[in-house]
């Protein structure tokens, strides 16, 4: 659960964030790449963290079930496009491995909106469920900010409830999109400045580009939020520190696109015709022109799963603390 100042450090626990070294507004001449030593190193893989943060959720869980409250996850499917039931078994592998129960609810390609409303009303009202996850795509004609509304905040950790955004619009704690954390999770792992930098986010969506703006916002980033009506991209993303790009196009950003000092955080999982996935940055063209690009796979994706499972684990705990306060109150 991310509140105004928390992040997750660079040996995986969760602690107050501290200025970032090199922060605050660069320098006519700083380049970012260079300060961090990051342009003989262009390829930030997200799997170290992603390892730092299983083990974190692991040694939650384990904690949890010590104490007789084992964390439980669940997965609302309703869809058969395979790569969605690929990504969802990898989730409950990915729990299995935390120590983390998952149930997968699948209710059919054909489902009504009214069937997926009871659904997520069950699960949030199941004491045995600490965390709920609504996967997309969704049927024909059902709109997934309808039904977000119907999972419970407290167990709601992908923040999908628009409850949660609300609540991190005004720096209270809520569970961020696990893909916006992560990005900046990636961030702070990688030691890269944003306080007082200009950061592009490409995309607007509630799921990443959204809140994405909000947490950096929280650490003082300038920002700024490009989607399909703003023009070029290039006259944003070229002078920028970051930029972030999640608008679901392949090959969106190119190397014409960023300059030497920009660090380039690819979050599109495009599938392609042969199923293979691709990003919404070209990285043949980036990769000799940025400091530092994310790869797919293997970049925000592998963090995003992490923290899903992350933040099932804290779902638990806090669940398992407000339960003995009830008690011990009554």
């Amino acid at each position: 659960m991310i509140g105004s100042e928390e992040t997750i450090d660079t040996h995986g626990r969760l602690a107050s964030q501290q200025p970032t070294p090199g922060g605050g507004a660069a320098g006519a001449d700083e380049l970012i790449g260079e300060a961090l030593g990051l342009a003989d190193a262009s390829v930030l893989s997200g799997k170290p963290l992603a390892k730092l943060i299983q083990q974190k959720a692991r040694a939650e869980a384990k904690a949890l079930a010590d104490e007789g409250s084992a964390p439980t996850l669940a997965v609302v499917v309703a869809t058969e496009d395979s790569s969605t039931h690929w990504y969802v078994r990898s989730i409950e592998r990915a729990a299995e491995n935390a120590g983390i129960d998952c149930r997968i609810i699948d209710v059919g390609h054909d489902a009504t909106e009214q069937v997926l409303v009871a659904v997520l009303k069950d699960l949030s009202a199941e004491p045995s469920v600490n965390g709920i996850i609504l996967q997309t795509p969704l049927p024909p004609g059902v709109k997934t900010e309808e039904l977000a509304k119907h999972i419970s905040p407290a167990k709601d950790i992908d923040g999908a409830n628009p409850l949660s955004l609300g609540l991190l619009a005004v720096g209270e704690r809520a569970f961020a999109p696990a893909t916006a954390r992560a990005v900046v999770e990636m961030l702070d792992y990688f030691e890269i400045p944003v306080a007082g930098r200009h950061v592009v986010v490409v995309g607007r969506s509630t799921v990443v580009g959204k809140p994405l703006a909000l947490l950096l916002l929280q650490k003082d980033a300038t920002t700024t939020v490009c989607h399909s009506r703003s023009g070029p991209l290039r006259r944003y993303t070229k002078t920028a520190d970051v930029v972030v790009v999640a608008a679901g196009r392949t090959g969106l950003i190119t190397g014409d696109d960023v300059s030497k000092h920009s660090v380039v955080i690819d979050v599109g999982t495009n599938v392609l015709s042969d199923g293979s996935l691709a990003g919404d940055v070209d990285g043949t063209s980036v990769r000799p022109v940025a400091a530092a690009l994310t790869p797919v796979p293997g970049g925000v994706g592998s963090v995003t799963t992490a923290l899903l499972l992350l933040h099932a684990a804290e779902a638990a705990r806090e669940q398992s603390r407000t339960a003995r306060t009830t008690v011990f109150a009554s």
